[in-house]
């Protein structure tokens, strides 16, 4: 029998002139539209791959064909990922089909490909073959001596704001020449554009690159040499690209400019799963694929192999809402003979404790049921949200783990906050004094810590007794004397305070007044919010606590448990962490106004970040195989101060006849058939406003928020119930703000949005 992967010039040649007349088996395994998509070889090819549809095989298996017909040899086809993972799993799988030849075949990530590109070509750009690729500490480091040099005060203009402008515009293509004057003048007193040119020549004179310029450096010998350029675009035959929606405008560049030639480009991905905007993709690479090139062949993949009828219908109807889009409807493979499976539960809890309370009770009843906790996921919006579903699941015993980041109390700056109280209730805790000396920066420098080990060890002192010790002689220089003797003085103000004041405004009054929240205020870098509101979040989950010393024990016992792994975990992440993954169960909390979508992305991208955060929603829903459960809850404590809640836009985009309704009675008031969880047609809510059906929309669509009347009228001396500080007496009234003698609290200001009359 014929090998269909010899390889020899004579095989390749008989091949294409007696093709086979019966495909393989692994051909005729696949679905209509999944075959085409492997079979469309020539030309442009947009392969627009819905959730679940079966992509990869359709990658891989297109990568068999080309080599299985003679139209490529291993060498002549390159294959472009995003992960070393997923070109791993490609690698390995084509191997299965064709055997070694695979090894041949240029397959990796972008940056991957760019460096075998860059070590033969890199004097086109100033570096030698032995180049060295520096990691994201390094990259600092270097931008922090040439911000240095040039006079640029790091406290105003941190280094990480900088560095996070410097790699969106290598994200962009954009090299020091070529960013425009306006661009560069919002940072660094208008310097910045100077910086990055200082940035890149002292990378060429340390002979290293960073991750940006692996990409942009290519772009650059591309454009600059088209001989270098004119031998790539005759090596490569094909070229392949999965999750072309994630590509930024410097991979789609590279990728028309090896393509010009043959225009044998296959782009792989779904607009409807684009949600990283945030690290330099692109959406409209994949949007305008058929304007950039005009002969294209689009191939929409549409049958799901993963999740029931009931969850694709969810999810369908959920992204067409959005306008920017181009279109496709996801439906089972088999859609005849397929039960509709279980309804999207929808669930309105009280505040957020009750509904962490509420989703752990439903994994246990699933554990009952001999559910594994590894098809579980629990899908947040934000790190921050993590801490109370780690809590509750911890208190319940059951295992889970943290995927795509370290556990909310392993993470860098929720250590950081850790070590501050550990030295005020613990002053010889030297691994705490080294952790956060100089952390934010204090110019405590190297040399200093040095002295003061040096004289701890000499006398057998903790380091902050060597660093009293060592402020009252000249060992050091005048200035690091002076800001280690305010900082030993700032925690002997808050250890004397300690006794006064209760644990969460301690602890915020400590991480504010030691300049490390305004540190991450000024750090410009995508990760710089998350980790305020993980800071947000700590101190509000203080406020459990009656003592820090007892937090600082749990803490301790916590992070031993989560040393001791388990086969069968609960998975805990974010929504942007789940992409690419699957799970026979998904919920789904926090789907309210604010948290999701998210307030900070709708006010700085508008309209085109809330479409993002509803792609977000639709790759939420589409984890899931078997069922989805959706949880919002009317309070929830946001930075230490709670919040009256609406329940997400997204919810009421939901098409009604696939949701159940589960809400805590009497949370909204009474519902009728005319309501929709959270927006009840008459009843009046416990914060008192009517919320009604919008009479504009169609029978049977969702519905929005209409309108807000008081129907609660408080007065002085009335009895009340607060859901934190229980019963009181109300005894002033400015507005909406209450003033309440509480039973067990004292007196306390409130909002009118969180009593109750009883």
């Amino acid at each position: 029998m014929s090998d269909p992967f010899d390889l020899s010039e004579e095989h390749i040649l008989e091949r294409a002139e007696n093709p086979p007349s019966t495909a393989p088996a692994w051909l005729e395994d696949l679905n209509p539209e999944q075959r085409e998509a492997v079979k469309e070889s020539e030309g442009p090819v947009l392969v627009l791959s819905g959730a679940g549809t079966g992509k990869t095989r359709v990658l891989i298996t297109r990568l068999a064909y080309m080599l299985a017909e003679g139209k490529a040899r291993p060498w002549q086809i390159l294959s472009v990922t995003f992960t070393n993972r997923a070109a791993r799993e490609m690698r390995e799988r084509v191997t299965e089909l064709v055997g070694p030849t695979a090894e041949d075949i240029w397959l990796g990530t972008f940056h991957a490909i760019c460096v075998k590109i860059l070590r033969r070509h890199g004097e086109l750009v100033g570096l030698k073959s032995n180049f060295t690729i520096l990691d994201s500490d390094d990259q600092l480091r270097l931008l922090k001596q040439i911000m240095e040099a040039a006079n640029i005060d790091s406290k105003k203009w941190p280094a990480q704001g900088l560095m996070g402008i410097i790699q969106r515009w290598k994200d962009q293509g954009l090299t020091p020449e070529r960013v425009s004057n306006i661009a560069g003048r919002n940072y660094a007193a208008g310097r910045s554009i100077q910086l990055y040119q200082a940035y890149q020549e002292r990378l060429k004179t340390l002979n290293a690159s960073d991750f940006g310029d692996l990409i942009l450096h290519c772009l650059t010998i591309f454009k600059k040499s088209t001989d270098v350029l004119s031998v790539y675009q005759e090596k490569f035959h094909y070229v392949m690209v999965d999750e072309y929606q994630d590509t930024n405008v410097a991979q789609y560049l590279w990728l028309r400019l090896l393509t010009q030639t043959r225009h044998n480009l296959c782009c792989v991905g779904d607009d409807d799963q684009s949600i990283y905007s945030w690290r330099g993709a692109e959406v409209g690479n994949i949007l305008r694929f058929e304007k950039d090139f005009p002969d294209a062949k689009v191939i929409r993949l549409e049958r799901n192999y993963r999740s029931t009828p009931t969850i694709l219908a969810a999810a369908s109807h959920l992204i067409t809402h959005n306008e920017d889009r181009l279109g496709k409807t996801l439906r089972t493979a088999n859609n005849e003979n397929v039960e509709p499976g279980a309804p999207i539960k929808l669930r309105g809890l009280w505040d957020g404790q009750e509904e962490a309370r509420w989703l752990v009770d439903e994994i246990e009843i699933l554990q009952r049921e001999n559910h594994k906790l590894s098809d579980i996921a629990i899908l947040v919006r934000t790190g921050f949200q993590m801490l109370e579903f780690e809590e509750r699941l911890i208190t319940a015993g059951i295992p889970y783990r943290v995927v795509g980041g370290p556990r909310f109390y392993e993470r860098m700056e929720i250590r950081d906050a850790i070590a501050y109280l550990r030295i005020v209730f613990q002053p010889n805790d030297d691994l705490a004094f080294e952790r956060i000396i100089n952390k934010p920066k204090r110019g405590i420098g190297q040399n200093t810590v040095q002295k003061i080990h040096i004289l701890a060890r000499t006398t057998s002192t903790p380091l902050m007794e060597a660093a009293k010790r060592i402020i009252e002689t000249d060992e050091l220089r005048a200035q690091a004397r002076s800001t280690l003797r305010a900082l030993i003085k700032e925690f002997s103000k808050w250890r004397n305070l300690a006794e006064s004041m209760v644990p969460a405004e301690l602890s915020a009054m400590i991480l504010e007044e030691s300049g490390y929240v305004e540190m991450w205020k000024k750090d410009n870098s995508p990760e710089g919010p998350g980790r305020l509101d993980n800071l947000r979040e700590f101190v509000t989950g203080l406020d459990e606590w009656d003592s820090i010393p007892g937090f600082l024990e749990h803490v301790s016992l916590v992070m031993d448990n989560d040393t001791q792994s388990s086969s069968d975990s609960a998975n805990l992440m974010t929504l942007h962490a789940a992409k690419g993954l699957e799970f026979d169960t998904v919920f789904l909390p926090g789907w309210e106004e604010d948290i999701f979508p998210n307030r900070r992305s709708l006010d700085e991208g508008g309209q085109k970040s809330l479409e993002e955060e509803r792609r977000l929603a639709y790759v939420g829903l589409t984890r899931a195989r078997q069922r989805v459960l959706v949880s919002f809850a009317a309070n929830r404590r946001v930075y230490n101060q709670w919040k009256s809640s609406i329940p997400s836009r997204f919810i009421s985009e939901l098409p009604k006849s696939f949701v159940q309704e589960e809400s805590e009675a009497g949370l909204y008031g009474q519902s009728s058939e005319d309501s929709w969880p959270g927006f009840p047609g008459g009843g009046a809510s416990k914060s008192g406003a009517r919320i009604a059906r919008d009479p504009q929309l169609a029978d049977g669509e969702y519905y929005s928020l209409t309108q807000h009347e008081l129907e609660v009228v408080f007065k002085v001396g009335e009895r009340i119930f607060h859901q934190k500080f229980g019963y009181g007496v109300i005894k002033e009234i400015d507005g909406s703000k209450l003033e309440i003698d509480f039973e067990k609290a004292g007196r306390k200001k409130v909002l009118d949005s969180f009593i109750q009359t009883i």
